[in-house]
């Protein structure tokens, strides 16, 4: 009997579970170690950060759902991987052996990178929903005094659209409160222009976000390299397509949330030939780390090349449907594995996103994510808001269940009337 340890429990630790169960079947051991007893459907974070949704309907105890399907769960979370021993070491002193490992750790958040940054200090965050909550309990004081906002992403983010969401969604909340009109907005971000979200853009990304920015009064800094945040004031550098400051601003905020760039947890940090530089896991085309065979990772965890050079560094987001191809090619070629045949399975890389903007949304398709492409695909309707409403309820319902189906882009692809090409 083998045993397959999962260290993570968000998106894809929790489909990583059910699938690699399912696929490795009942003489195979699956052992999930999470970061406390929850699963947060990280998406609306965003709707938490301006109370339209509370914490608890947003995420599910795993617990019963797991042992529901088999699948022992820990909520001690890792304090490090040991690799050349087998095991994990965990918060509370215990030693995990596995045969094999599943890394969906997610990322470390970056806050130390910038002086005066994240929740702890001078802006607020939507990684987490306990952040999500700390920045509705700050908006909530803000409410009563509105001032200007500023949103954004820090050098090397890689996670643009819930900055775009959020700017949006508090335009909508504001206005719903008849405040917006008090509430001067900016958004500053690193990506060279609106638009960019660490892929090169979607389609028509750049005009339509820009449209919607325009139409909600928003003003926008890009290029823009975040040097630190004091008390109501981020302070930024405007870099040319040289690298080359061209202005320096001092931009003013009553309320500030700002998406941080992000490097692999201090679990794997600095473990030669499975993490790079940043501590991203090293993968092969199956999922699979070269120099550990037996080790796998997906999510955002895993490293994968900038789609292009920018002034400011930017990074490579990693959208859920992307995550569960990953999933899935683990889970297909873990099940190989035990049966001694060759992994075989590949994760498409493709980019499917729901961008909600409070009262509207975008839909962005990138097959694959890096150019060049089969498909590029970006449309703006209410109804995106709605779908992506309707997933959140699916995916929580699921998760409950214990009972999750892969979400196959052909389904999604189908359903947006995108006949799916293979990338």
């Amino acid at each position: 009997m083998a045993r397959i340890v999962i260290i993570g429990a968000g998106i894809g630790g929790v489909s990583a579970a059910y699938e690699i169960k399912s696929a490795a079947g009942k003489n195979h051991a699956v052992h999930v170690i999470g970061e406390g007893p929850a699963f947060s459907f990280t998406p609306s974070n965003p709707w938490v950060a301006v109370g339209w949704r509370k914490p608890d309907e947003v995420q599910v105890n795993l617990a019963s759902p797991f042992d529901s399907k088999g699948i022992t769960f820990s909520e001690a979370g890792v304090e490090k991987v040991l690799p050349k021993e087998n095991c994990v070491l965990t918060r509370d002193g215990a030693k995990e052996p596995y045969d094999y490992l599943v890394i969906t750790t997610g990322p470390k958040l970056a806050f130390n990178e910038i002086p005066g940054f994240g929740p702890d200090a001078n802006t607020q965050s939507v990684c987490t929903t306990p952040h999500a909550l700390g920045a509705w309990q700050n908006y909530e004081q803000f409410l009563k005094s509105p001032g200007p906002i500023v949103v954004g992403t820090a050098p090397g983010a890689s996670c643009f659209g819930p900055a775009y969401e959020f700017a949006l969604i508090l335009d909508a909340d504001l206005r719903k409160r008849k405040l917006r009109h008090k509430v001067p907005m900016t958004f500053v971000t690193s990506e060279p222009y609106i638009g960019h979200l660490g892929l090169g853009g979607v389609g028509d990304s750049k005009g339509l976000l820009e449209s919607e920015l325009r139409q909600r009064h928003i003003k926008w800094v890009t290029n823009a390299k975040i040097t630190s945040v004091d008390p109501g004031v981020v302070h930024a550098d405007e870099m040319s397509d040289k690298g080359e400051c061209v202005q320096s601003h001092d931009i003013p905020f009553s309320y500030a949330m700002i998406l941080p760039a992000f490097t692999g947890v201090d679990a794997v940090m600095g473990i030669e030939g499975l993490v790079n530089p940043r501590g991203f896991v090293i993968v092969d085309q199956f999922q699979r780390n070269p120099a550990y065979r037996n080790i796998f990772a997906a999510g955002v965890c895993v490293a994968i090349p900038p789609a292009e050079k920018t002034p400011v560094p930017t990074g490579v987001p990693k959208t859920g449907y992307m995550i569960e191809s990953m999933v899935a090619a683990i889970a297909r070629n873990i099940a190989a594995d035990l049966e001694g045949k060759e992994a075989d399975t590949q994760a498409s890389l493709n980019a499917i996103c729901l961008a909600d903007m409070g009262d509207s949304g975008i839909a962005f398709v990138a097959l694959p994510q890096n150019p060049p492409r089969n498909v590029t695909w970006a449309r703006e309707g209410r109804w995106v808001h709605l779908a992506k409403v309707a997933f959140e309820k699916y995916y929580l319902h699921k998760v409950r269940s214990g009972n999750i189906d892969p979400v196959y882009e052909k389904y999604v692809l189908r359903a947006l009337g995108i006949e799916k090409l293979s990338s």
